[in-house]
């Protein structure tokens, strides 16, 4: 006879989950990360024309991904860093500071929104994702 092989989920022991449901988990806290994003790769083969409205867009979606709110603000300094080249040569990469921050309007459906600002560093070979505490 042969033995079934056991799942993996049964032979470790796993520990219990917070109490917070899954989808308030990740967003509950206010938090400030520094990022690195190649713009370069999430826009090949764009239309020249359309590169840096592209590029705009393509933050906000990696904001809402990496912050986990719907609601995200782009500064007006990280807006003229990608269109300071023009429309078409839009740059490579761009260190960016996403905060997840408290709506202060009442009636706002979301309760925190996404601040992205833009970082200015001499290179941004080499750098990680980091944790900003001070802001």
């Amino acid at each position: 006879k042969r033995r079934r092989a056991q799942s993996l989920s049964s032979r470790v022991q796993l520990k219990p989950r917070a109490t917070m449901p899954k989808g308030q988990r990740a967003s509950a806290d206010l938090v400030t990360r520094d990022y690195t994003i190649n713009l370069h790769k999430r826009l090949h083969g764009i239309t020249f024309k359309r590169k840096a409205p592209r590029a705009i867009r393509e933050i906000k979606k990696f904001a809402e991904a990496h912050m986990k709110t719907s609601d995200v603000r782009i500064d007006a300094k990280l807006n003229k860093y990608v269109w300071s080249k023009g429309v078409r040569n839009v740059p490579y990469r761009v260190r960016v500071r996403l905060s997840r921050k408290r709506n202060e309007d009442e009636e706002a459906s979301e309760k925190l929104y996404t601040l992205v600002q833009v970082v200015e560093v001499a290179s941004v070979k080499g750098l990680q994702t980091e944790v900003v505490t001070d802001v």
